[in-house]
């Protein structure tokens, strides 16, 4: 079931919000010692050039620099001092902006995830951007980690439609929030958010 092979980088939009599209049924794999675990993605957030909700509006810093790097790397930070969070830089190198990959439908490695996540029901395994990367086992190591290429921690094509792509605002940001720059599977249980957010 997991993707044959990474993403090539020529194929990923050099825009932040067209990618942010379309990573929208896209394979996100997870290699560990104990096997692979990998789900489809199915909610992402763009967090463009010159956002002010974006982690590189201020600038580069040693935090950060992973948003400034070619599209298609791994940038993790901490939110609230408690959860990992992975987005992927989505610019040219030196230009900061990314994509938040915020909800996947479990796929593969599923007992691996839930024993990570400390749960069983399948829905709440990686729906939103802390459960993601729990289920995953994903921190700041994996930060600057080339997604373009099998790893640790790698991006694949699902080789199939995604299905009906919706779009709405983001979650839980306090500026720039009217902006319509989250991505999501229509339909699908697995994306985050109340339900109002998702028709």
């Amino acid at each position: 079931m997991t993707a044959d092979r990474p993403l090539a980088r020529q194929d990923l939009p050099i825009d932040t919000t067209c990618l942010a599209r379309y990573l929208i049924g896209k394979k996100l794999v997870r290699t560990l010692p104990e096997g692979v675990a990998a789900g489809r993605i199915v909610e992402t957030e763009a967090y463009v050039i010159g956002d002010a909700a974006g982690h590189a509006f201020r600038g580069m810093t040693a935090r950060n620099r992973s948003l400034f790097l070619e599209r298609g790397h791994a940038y993790v930070y901490v939110a609230y001092g408690r959860s990992d969070m992975l987005n992927v830089s989505s610019e040219s190198a030196g230009i900061g902006a990314g994509v938040l990959i915020r909800a996947l439908e479990p796929l593969e490695g599923i007992a691996f995830m839930q024993r990570n996540r400390g749960v069983d029901r399948l829905r709440d395994l990686a729906r939103g951007p802390g459960r993601l990367a729990a289920a995953l086992r994903i921190d700041r190591s994996l930060d600057g980690l080339d997604l373009c290429r099998a790893g640790p921690l790698w991006l694949g094509d699902d080789e199939r439609e995604p299905g009906d792509i919706g779009r709405g605002i983001r979650i839980g940001i306090s500026r720039d929030t009217d902006r319509p720059l989250r991505f999501y599977l229509r339909n699908n249980p697995f994306v985050s958010g109340r339900k109002s957010l998702n028709a």
